[in-house]
């Protein structure tokens, strides 16, 4: 199941950070586009017709925390280097079935400012053709159709635009047009993705444990790191936890600066967010996507605690950053 490949960014993201855009060991023709549900922002597209261009192809899906910290500089590629020969396509293959929805993938495009092509994968038919295994992944074409370079993850920014930057025969920057101020310390980080669904229960530390089905849960005495805990009736499905009745609580114990949930709602729902106690800025739900619970710069072990007035609250996963 592919969402576990996802799940082990967190070591795949400490070792990218030192390996930069990777030239490919031999030259590979760029698969086609398989199965593409529906392309927004372009008409339908094949690589063979892109021939005479550079061709960056982005895998994202957009509740992926990476593949939204990678978009900027991907967008602002396209916008830089669209009139010098460079074709951006945005490749989104979804993790949960809400990613499917062609106007969810809409409201996403507007909300993050894309304007280049972006082909609905919802089968995963081209990540497969491609042999993708990550979000976010991007692919460098040439003008023969050959993948040049690939960089799965985050991070070397600088050396994909110096290769974009070669093969449209434009001189190479020296120094990084641009830091990447929004980047977490991966080294600094010490949790990984925890998913609510009975596929991935492993981190659900509720004495009830994380099976499917209807249950009333409750929180140990003593949450353990990278554990967390629900609290009232909750139903667990094979992807999300839903708030079945009354008011519900989940509890954190993690070590990131940040915290992000992947989460929707049926009616508007505001949750009350507590980190060590202490109130933060609440968070209201309802769009299926991606919301940010927790934002500092400390790094340290800390417990959050999300309480959610009434029923109909679904959570997905816990990302950090």
């Amino acid at each position: 199941m592919r969402h576990f490949l996802k799940a082990s960014f967190f070591a795949l993201a400490l070792l990218v950070a030192a390996v930069g855009a990777r030239p490919a060991a031999a030259a590979q023709q760029a698969p086609e586009f398989t199965g593409i549900d529906t392309w927004l922002n372009s008409k339908p597209l094949t690589m063979q017709g892109l021939r005479g261009k550079v061709v960056l192809i982005d895998f994202w899906t957009y509740s992926c925390i990476n593949c939204l910290r990678t978009l900027p500089h991907v967008t602002r590629w396209y916008d830089t280097y669209k009139d010098k020969g460079l074709v951006v396509i945005g490749v989104h293959s979804p993790e949960f079935p809400f990613e499917q929805q062609t106007a969810n993938v809409k409201d996403a495009i507007a909300r993050f400012g894309i304007h280049y092509p972006v082909a609905q994968d919802n089968d995963l038919a081209t990540w497969d053709a491609w042999s993708n295994r990550f979000w976010p992944a991007e692919y460098l074409v040439d003008q023969r159709g050959n993948i040049v370079a690939h960089h799965y993850g985050e991070g070397n920014y600088a050396e994909m635009e110096n290769a974009i930057r070669t093969l449209l025969g434009l001189p190479r920057l020296k120094e990084a047009t641009e830091m990447d101020k929004d980047a977490p310390d991966f080294s600094a980080i010490g949790s990984q993705e925890m998913y609510f669904g009975s596929d991935r229960s492993e981190f659900n530390a509720s004495p009830e444990g994380g099976k499917a089905g209807t249950r009333d849960f409750t929180a140990p005495s003593q949450l353990e790191p990278n554990k967390f805990a629900l609290v009232g009736r909750w139903e667990i499905g094979r992807q999300n936890a839903n708030l079945v009745s009354g008011t519900g609580e989940i509890r954190l114990h993690f070590k990131a600066a940040k915290v992000h949930m992947v989460a929707s709602a049926i009616d508007a729902t505001t949750l009350e967010i507590l980190v060590d106690g202490k109130p933060q800025p609440p968070v209201t739900v309802q769009k299926s996507m991606l919301y940010t619970l927790f934002d500092s710069k400390d790094y340290r072990e800390h417990v959050l605690t999300i309480r959610a007035p009434k029923a109909n609250f679904h959570a997905f996963t816990f990302t950090f950053g």
